[in-house]
């Protein structure tokens, strides 16, 4: 699916949203946003990382995704616009919803 360009966010409103959600990191660029998250085991990690990627796919917004043995670190950036848009911030949203339920 090619979808247009989401705008980029002032970085008020990146301020704004990031605050709700301190556990995520920006880059000093401001230009993405990461966390990671720690698990007991492998098998709890990768579906972890199976969760975000079905998410992902649902809403056509892909993060980058390193994964190891019990850690997956995600990081959202709007490749197309270059920098941090309410998609990302939409889909830090869901992938929150998987861990705080």
């Amino acid at each position: 699916m090619n979808t247009p360009a989401s705008p980029l966010l002032s970085p008020d409103r990146i301020a704004s949203e990031h605050a709700t959600l301190p556990q995520w990191a920006l880059s000093s660029d401001e230009k993405s946003i990461s966390r990671s998250f720690s698990f007991k085991n492998y098998y709890h990690t990768m579906a972890f990382a199976n969760a975000v990627a079905w998410i992902a796919h649902q809403q056509d917004h892909h993060p980058d995704m390193t994964v190891s043995y019990n850690k997956c670190t995600v990081t959202y950036s709007t490749h197309s616009a270059g920098g941090i848009t309410a998609k990302d911030f939409t889909a830090i949203k869901a992938v929150e919803n998987l861990i705080t339920g």
